[in-house]
């Protein structure tokens, strides 16, 4: 059954079909906004919520772009929703050192510093420079399906990967890390 046959299930009422779709893309919708927010739970209350949103809208959703790409659309507006409500929560209560250790610097790895200051070079990166990056960089989506969330063309997609890689690296070689030639 193909996502199309699902959806106009669903239009008629077809809870199953709802059901199916929302199986069918559960893992790349959290995976998406686990891209955007870092966070497993907030990654996963984000996923809930756009699935619901997309059921309420379901009436509207016209077929003109795959039933996957509307979905992975709402769930990324979603995660950045809820990303620039944390961030503005962070920033009246706790002090950054404590945002970046909770957004994953500490995590346990072979070269601590490393990851640290590759997360800080990440963070330091223009917010449409950071999310294209993490979505390409989680290997789920290819380029095609990155400029379908974000509504901008591949070509930019491309610049954009392409752009925050340079950026990165620039800034590991400037601390000694990596060798830019």
């Amino acid at each position: 059954v193909t996502d199309a046959e699902l959806v106009a299930l669903a239009h008629s009422g077809d809870s199953d079909a709802l059901g199916q779709l929302v199986t069918r893309h559960q893992a790349a919708a959290y995976r998406a906004a686990l891209a955007a927010l870092r966070n497993p739970h907030d990654a996963e209350d984000v996923t809930q919520d756009a699935f619901v949103r997309a059921w309420r809208a379901l009436p509207g959703y016209r077929g003109e772009a795959a039933f996957r790409t509307w979905q992975l659309t709402i769930v990324w507006k979603r995660a950045l929703t809820r990303r620039r409500c944390l961030a503005r929560w962070w920033q009246r209560s706790a002090p950054l050192v404590e945002a970046q250790s909770i957004a994953g610097a500490d995590a346990a790895v072979p070269n601590r510093e490393l990851h640290r200051e590759t997360v800080a070079a990440i963070q330091a990166l223009s917010p449409s420079l950071r999310d294209t990056l993490l979505l390409a960089q989680s290997g789920e989506y290819d380029y095609q399906a990155i400029a379908a969330m974000l509504k901008v063309p591949v070509g930019t997609i491309k610049w954009r990967v392409a752009e925050a890689r340079k950026k990165v690296r620039q800034r590991l070689a400037r601390l000694g890390y990596v060798d830019v030639g």
